[in-house]
Formats: C-alpha cells, structure tokens, sequence
C-alpha cells in the first residue's frame, strides 16, 4: 500500500482511506458482521485510516468501529468528529467549546480508545467563532486525548483563522468528479498552510460506480433518494457523464470507479480520498485504484468529460447547503 503524509507534520497513512458512515447509516440495511469483516479487511490490505463520526448512527458507528479494531488500536490511524448534534436536542450543528469537551469524552468510550488521532470539526458553528472552537480541541491535544486537528466543510478564510490557533493536519471536503470546487478554494490554501486534504464521497456517493442506474435499485430508505443529483432530470444528465468515464475506463482495463479514484488520487500527495463501503468486494476495488496511472491525456479526456460544475444539481438541499463552506 502507498502511504502518504496527512499534512506538512501529521501522521503517514494509506494512500486511501475507508470512510464508515455508510456501515450504519444512509445507503440501506447495515450489515454488521460484512462491516466488520470490511474492517479487518481493510488493515490487512494496508489501509490504515479509518474515518467515523459520533453523528453517524447516530453513535453506533464509532461502537461498531471500536468493535473491529479492538486489540489492533496500534494499526490504525482513527479519525472521528464532533459538532453535528446527534442527540437531536439542541442546536443541529454545535462548536461550543463545552459541547466539544464532552463530545470528545463519549466518542473515546465508545470507541474503546484512549486517544483519538485526528478529531475533526465536523461543521462550523456560525454563533462560536472558529477560535474559540479550536482553542477547545487544542486543549484535547494537551490533555492527551487527541493528537491532531481538523476540520470538515470549512472557507478558505475559516481555515486560516482555525491554523492561526492551533496546527490543523487535515481538512475534509467532499470532492470528486462531479464536485471540484475544492480544486480553486480549499485544496490550494491546505498546499500553502501544509495541511491535508481528505476527500469524502470520491465516487460520488457510489455513482462514479457506475452500478446506480435507476432510483428503483435504491432501498426506499437510501439517502441519495433525497439528494438533487439523483433527481429525476439530474440523474440521467449525471449518468451520462459516467456512461462516458465507463468508456474510459474500459479502454484502460480498470472500472470506472477505479478511474474516478485514480484521478482523485492524481491531484497531490497531499490528498487522500476515504470512498466508503461496507463491501469487502468494493474496498478490494477501491485499493487497487492505487495501482492506476494516469497519463496526461487520460487526466485531459477526464477533464473533458467532467469538468469544474458539468454535475446537474447540488450536492444537497439548500438548508444542507448553508451548513458547507463556511
């Protein structure tokens, strides 16, 4: 497995992560026995960076986490986050530094870890200022209980402010082939600061698959049934844009989400992509991704095929939306 540096002084990881979310929640039944063995899986393939949220189950992603990685903590490079409320009481998104503190002291014990390597503002708390939220995460570094910072969702304006308190390592952002926004805002100021650059839903949230032909083979509870690019109009648009990376890809002999990876993958060794399965068939596919070069004319015919907003639709609701880039 390639490693990478997460940041100018953070941890070495895999060149790919494995994000959790979906093992408890958002695309269909859980399967906890499959997630578990995606898990080890993943640890014996050199992946060794895995990504959860206490917002995510809500809690019992961080359980399930906590389960598959009990008694190999030492292989792993954990990354959770807190500030999305998931008690449902209270403010939905909450920076407040007490909030943070006890925030932080549920997830350790659900995760059954002493220390967590990378704890993350999951948004920004529009009535905090930034510096008092990290000031309150720095704090955890003190005491022991985290030992790198980060941020998701942030401005380039927020991430500077956030850096001038306390070293932050890595930023996470949504950021695929159909979301390259970041590549003009965020991605240059983390180069500049030294800070890396963790992309969420490199596949598109499973479209780059290139599996997703129909809302009908979505589960009726799926998450993306509620998201604009999968809207009816949206989605045949977005699907031809696959339909002609598929043709891509099959020109190289790899899938069309190995090419989407890859050329995630291909935009610095800062960046490291974390696509998320509870598969242990689809994380095989994803690692091999890391095998794949591309060359100048494949990054410019990918180019051609997606360029920076050729997506139809947002990436979520307007209200979800005000929650992004702040």
């Amino acid at each position: 497995m390639q490693m990478r540096r997460l940041g100018r002084d953070g941890p070495r990881v895999s060149a790919i992560g494995l994000g959790c979310m979906g093992m408890s929640q958002s695309y269909g039944t859980p399967q906890d026995e499959e997630s578990r063995a995606t898990i080890h899986r993943a640890l014996a393939l050199g992946v060794n960076f895995l990504d959860t949220a206490d917002v995510y189950g809500p809690f019992t992603n961080e359980r399930l986490v906590g389960e598959a990685i009990r008694g190999r903590r030492d292989e792993v490079i954990l990354a959770t986050k807190c500030g999305l409320n998931p008690a449902g009481e209270g403010p939905p998104v909450n920076g407040r530094p007490e909030y943070i503190r006890a925030a932080c002291d549920a997830s350790l014990q659900r995760l059954g870890v002493s220390s967590i390597d990378l704890y993350y503002l999951h948004r920004v708390d529009l009535k905090t200022p930034i510096e008092e939220s990290v000031q309150a995460m720095a704090g955890l570094v003190k005491e022991g209980k985290v030992r790198y910072l980060g941020l998701s969702e942030v401005s380039p304006t927020t991430l500077r402010r956030a850096h001038a308190v306390h070293p932050i390592t890595a930023v996470q952002s949504e950021f695929s082939l159909w979301t390259r926004e970041p590549e003009n805002r965020i991605l240059p100021v983390c180069r500049e600061l030294g800070v890396g650059f963790v992309p969420f839903s490199p596949l598109g949230r499973g479209f780059f698959s290139g599996k997703v032909r129909s809302l009908e083979g979505l589960p009726p509870n799926d998450f993306r049934r509620g998201l604009p690019r999968f809207a009816p109009g949206n989605f045949e648009r977005n699907l031809a844009i696959v339909d002609r990376l598929a043709t891509l890809a099959a020109a190289k002999g790899c899938t069309p989400a190995q090419l989407a990876l890859a050329w995630v993958l291909s935009r610095g060794d800062e960046v490291v992509p974390i696509p998320g399965t509870k598969r242990r068939t689809y994380l095989e596919e994803n690692v091999a991704a890391t095998e794949l070069t591309l060359s100048p004319a494949d990054r410019a015919a990918i180019d051609e095929i997606a360029p920076v907003g050729s997506a139809a639709g947002d990436r979520y609701s307007p209200e979800r939306m005000a929650t992004v880039d702040r």
